[in-house]
């Protein structure tokens, strides 16, 4: 092992170390972003319930959209397919759609805000990954929505069901 091996092997190192702090440094931010952003936004309901219930009279609806694209970095991914090869969670992954779908359920939160709703309702996800087909190599891409009717409620207690 001369000079020359070390040449090659130093600056693939550092960037995995780079990489790795860098990657993981951006996504505890951004969790801990959505964490500030979701409690500023926990006034509001959200339900899958397809219809409002009777006794909740609306005084406006309207659809509110929440998209989001996130890319996991290479390190992430390389270390995805080497899980791939053994089998079991892949834990990378999983955080990267954590982070999707709750970027893209603030955004929409944030867009039903602006519009003066106090409720979401007929909440739907939905999602894709993006990927390269002539390059196999490239990091993973999720695309995530999240969409729902916007709705002001004149009493939201009426709305929560008591035990």
């Amino acid at each position: 092992m001369g000079w020359e091996f070390w040449i090659q092997v130093i600056p693939v190192v550092v960037f995995l170390i780079l990489g790795v702090s860098i990657g993981g440094f951006v996504e505890r931010r951004h969790f801990k972003q959505l964490a500030i952003r979701e409690a500023a936004l926990a006034d509001i309901i959200v339900t899958n319930l397809k219809t409002i219930p009777k006794q909740c009279v609306s005084q406006s609806c309207r659809l509110v959209v929440g998209d989001v694209t996130i890319a996991s970095d290479y390190f992430k991914t390389f270390a995805a397919s080497l899980r791939m090869l053994i089998g079991g969670e892949l834990r990378t992954y999983e955080s990267l759609m954590e982070r999707a779908r709750r970027e893209s359920l603030v955004r929409m939160l944030e867009q039903a805000k602006q519009l003066g709703a106090n409720a979401v309702y007929n909440v739907r996800f939905g999602t894709s990954s993006i990927r390269s087909a002539q390059r196999r190599n490239r990091a993973a891409m999720v695309e995530m929505c999240a969409y729902g009717t916007a709705v002001r409620l004149i009493d939201p207690m009426l709305c929560i069901k008591q035990p």
